[in-house]
């Protein structure tokens, strides 16, 4: 199969993602945990094998030739990621160890210093714990109230409750672009002009957009927007927090350290120029410099294939799990990204999971981040299948049938 446009056929992508062709309990690899995490393209494995080979180096402090081919590397992928994201400046690109790390940020060092009690925070009932628990601590220390916009129960956003929620009280709305466990795409853009209309800042979660979505931040308008490098074909421990130039001049430093300082002294330090004001520290310099690296490999496959490749698979892989007697399907929003979450009657997803795994088949199961979530739906987990442009419809088959086989056992 060619990929339109491209040169690569889905067996030569395939082979790029070195784990993909391994077995697991002598069975072959099938890999549906993308929303956990990405594999890793070659490409990008050599850019961290490459940083410690030949230029391994602490970056803008050194004189010496490799500090300053780090740097210059580094700084590329800053780059990088504001052409990917079309952010304005590259000042507005923060390094993060990820999504949760850049959530926390804004919540300590942009909210918390302007909520006073009786403020509100807005989020939503679909939210990742990484995008509940910051808000809650800043809220408690605050006296602020969290607000929850409601959802109804196919698992999408009921827009009216949220514009009823959007008052004067509301110092930020940060939402899901995607939700990580049921994969309903939130209408984002019109939120953000809903909120701004009040002048209400807003951060999107784009843990689980990122690398479905092409997403463009001057057309979006957000204030703040996260991600995590591993959800995108990058290491862990490293994210980005963009953040409109505007916000990040008046925000204090969330951390202090090397780096993010001007001159010290005893009696009063001045910090560093922006996007460095937010990186204290040592940072993550082998995993910002593969994250561009995972962008470049990202961008060489190109968002219009990727959507439409993950788009057939959801399609397919509804379609072939729609006909197995027992199974049921949490969150069935008209707008999703590729991912599937269901249920089986009377058996456990731990269970499922495990049996799954038997057959080389790599699925999540449990509360995903997401316990508000499931006990919005009255359940206590579910099994959840997430599919990459690396994923095929054979596997979805190889799925079906394993998961045949566990209602077998079970009855």
């Amino acid at each position: 199969m060619t990929i339109a446009n491209r040169t690569k056929t889905i067996e030569e992508i395939r082979a790029d993602f070195p784990i993909l062709s391994r077995l697991v309990h002598g069975k072959p690899l099938v890999y549906l945990d993308n929303a956990a995490t990405t594999q890793k393209p070659k490409q990008v494995i050599d850019a961290i094998s490459d940083y410690y080979l030949n230029y391994n180096s602490n970056i803008h402090r050194g004189v010496h030739k490799l500090s300053q081919e780090a740097t210059d590397e580094y700084e590329k992928s800053r780059t990088t990621v504001k052409n990917f994201i079309n952010a304005h400046k590259y000042q507005e690109i923060i390094f993060t160890r990820g999504t949760t790390e850049s959530i926390n940020l804004v919540a300590n060092s942009f909210v918390k210093p302007n909520l006073s009690e009786g403020d509100e925070v807005l989020i939503s009932n679909m939210e990742h714990h990484s995008n509940i628990v910051p808000w809650q601590l800043v809220c408690e220390e605050k006296g602020a109230k969290l607000r929850v916009i409601p959802i109804n129960d196919t698992g999408e956003i009921i827009f009216e409750e949220f514009e009823k929620l959007l008052t004067e009280k509301v110092k930020i709305l940060s939402i899901a672009h995607v939700s990580n466990s049921i994969g309903t795409i939130n209408p984002v853009k019109a939120m953000i002009e809903k909120a701004h209309a009040k002048g209400i800042p807003v951060l999107v979660d784009a843990a689980q957009s990122i690398q479905h979505i092409g997403i463009d931040v001057q057309d979006l308008q957000c204030d703040f927007l996260a991600f995590s490098g591993h959800k995108i074909y990058a290491p862990t421990g490293i994210g980005v927090l963009f953040a409109k130039e505007q916000h990040l001049k008046k925000m204090p430093p969330y951390q202090g350290g090397g780096d993010m300082i001007s001159t010290v002294s005893f009696e009063k330090t001045t910090y560093n120029e922006l996007p460095y004001k937010f990186e204290a520290g040592t940072t993550n310099i082998e995993g910002a410099i593969a994250l561009g690296k995972a962008i470049e490999y990202f961008n060489s496959i190109g968002i219009g294939f990727i959507s439409r490749h993950e788009s057939e698979l959801l399609e397919y892989g509804h379609s072939v799990l729609s006909e197995i007697k027992g199974l049921r399907f949490i969150g069935t929003a008209e707008q999703k990204a590729s991912v599937i979450s269901f249920l089986l009657d009377g058996i456990h997803p731990h269970d499922i999971g495990t049996m799954l795994d038997v057959d080389g088949v790599a699925v999540r199961t449990g509360q995903h981040c997401a316990e508000p979530l499931m006990k919005r739906f009255g359940i206590p987990a579910t099994t959840r299948a997430s599919f990459s442009f690396y994923n095929t419809k054979e596997e979805i088959n190889v799925l079906a049938e394993s998961i045949r086989k566990v209602i077998k056992m079970f009855s």
